[in-house]
């Protein structure tokens, strides 16, 4: 298989089942915003100081973001429907697992630490943006709601598995403090 097509030089994709759509189309923007988040945790998954018990779940969400874009690019709304809510549920379990060797937060934290980490709290602002273009493209769509549930889960496992990262690497968090305030960021 060739890695151009020239197919898309009139600004128009294909779906899969066939089909083309202007690359414009806000199902299109959504798939390119799940590739992103995708590139940002291939990122993470280069650092070096990750550990092994980060690096296979965020692998295994690597694979569940091309289940997402496999499931967008489907004219079928039930394309994958099984898939997410076991994988929501496995979410679900990350974040609880995770949470309960983290210490409980009392104010708000900025995003940052050592490179795993902070790379982790960039890749859950990419699937903020992602389940925002989600919902733009699809949201309103019979049988889309696992999709949702799925981003929405991912983004919350992704806060926790930063804290944890840096939490094994020595980094404390920074809280945010309010400009001119009494400090406790609430």
């Amino acid at each position: 298989m060739k890695i151009y097509t020239k197919q898309g030089d009139g600004g128009e994709t294909g779906l899969l089942g066939g089909g083309r759509v202007a690359k414009s189309e806000p199902r299109i923007h959504a798939i390119g915003a799940l590739d992103e988040l995708n590139a940002a945790l291939g990122m993470v998954l280069a650092t070096p100081e990750l550990v092994d018990e980060l690096r296979s779940t965020l692998l295994r969400v690597q694979n569940g973001l091309f289940e997402v874009g496999a499931a967008l690019a489907s004219p079928d709304p039930e394309a994958n429907r099984e898939t997410f809510p076991g994988e929501t549920a496995w979410l679900e379990q990350i974040i609880d697992a995770t949470e309960a060797l983290l210490p409980p937060l009392d104010r708000f934290i900025l995003p940052g630490g050592q490179s795993a980490g902070a790379g982790i709290h960039w890749a859950r602002t990419l699937c903020r943006r992602a389940e925002r273009e989600v919902v733009g493209a699809v949201g309103r769509e019979p049988g889309r709601a696992n999709l949702l549930a799925y981003l929405n889960r991912l983004s919350d496992a992704l806060f926790v598995l930063a804290r944890r990262a840096n939490q094994l690497d020595g980094a404390a968090e920074t809280p945010w403090l309010r400009l001119g305030g009494s400090g406790t960021g609430r």
